[in-house]
């Protein structure tokens, strides 16, 4: 039977059977052959298509799951039982080699400025090389920011780490690329994005986020995990307001 999902898909973005070949780089039929004989396409081709139509794959194409949930296991790199317990030479390089997109979800994200005292003028240099820099700090006179500071036991002490961070950043601001944003969302996660490279830093109720596990993902084309963390990055974006 015909495979209605997709169909609707490519109609609710007011796309065409056209559009969508050319975005991908097939030919029509192709995907005409998808949607009237409900083919399930190339794991490249498939992912290509669902990006362009913003759905989620595994809805438009119920037989990918196992290939989705496969390559989605296979992104998980690492995993550290500490933030301390990540090697600084890995934060080193994953700042260092990235070219495209940084993005960083964070409330203050201090240990990274301290660690790295040149990190805003990095950032800086790689948005002149045509990198886009997206970073968000809690906003320090927000109720979340001051409930996390009481969960971990330090006060007022987070909102002051914000406000840190914010100083060191300033060094970067200004430059077309980089972006900053204030926000007030309850953060489950600190994400920290390096091109296809990935590190989540969970948030355990009670516990600073430097005493919480750290997984490190590496994108796959058809794996989930990377995209589902970024798509929780662009609720926060949208959300945040420029600082």
């Amino acid at each position: 039977m015909p495979n209605e999902r997709l169909r609707a898909a490519i109609s609710a973005k007011g796309e065409t059977i056209q559009s969508v070949a050319e975005h991908v780089g097939i030919d029509p039929k192709s995907v005409e052959r998808w949607i009237s004989l409900d083919r399930t396409p190339h794991r490249t081709h498939r992912w290509k298509a669902a990006n362009f139509l913003a759905a989620d794959e595994v809805y438009l194409w119920p037989g990918a799951q196992k290939q989705a949930e496969s390559a989605s296991t296979s992104e998980l790199v690492t995993f550290y039982p500490n933030r301390g317990a990540v090697p600084s030479h890995l934060w080193t390089s994953l700042i260092e080699q990235a070219t495209d997109q940084v993005e960083i979800l964070v409330y203050a994200g201090l240990f990274l400025f301290d660690n790295h005292p040149d990190l805003a003028d990095q950032l800086a240099d790689k948005a002149k090389a045509g990198a886009q820099i997206r970073v968000m700090l809690g906003d320090p006179e927000s109720e979340m920011v001051r409930q996390r500071g009481d969960e971990e036991g330090i006060g007022d002490a987070l909102a002051a780490r914000a406000k840190i961070s914010h100083h060191y950043m300033a060094a970067a601001l200004g430059t077309p690329g980089v972006e900053l944003r204030l926000h007030d969302t309850i953060l489950y996660n600190s994400i920290y994005r390096f091109d296809d490279e990935l590190l989540v830093n969970p948030h355990v109720l009670g516990a600073p986020a430097g005493q919480n596990p750290v997984l490190h993902f590496r994108y796959i084309p058809g794996g989930r995990t990377f995209r589902h963390y970024l798509r929780s990055f662009d609720y926060a974006w949208e959300r945040g307001r420029p600082a």
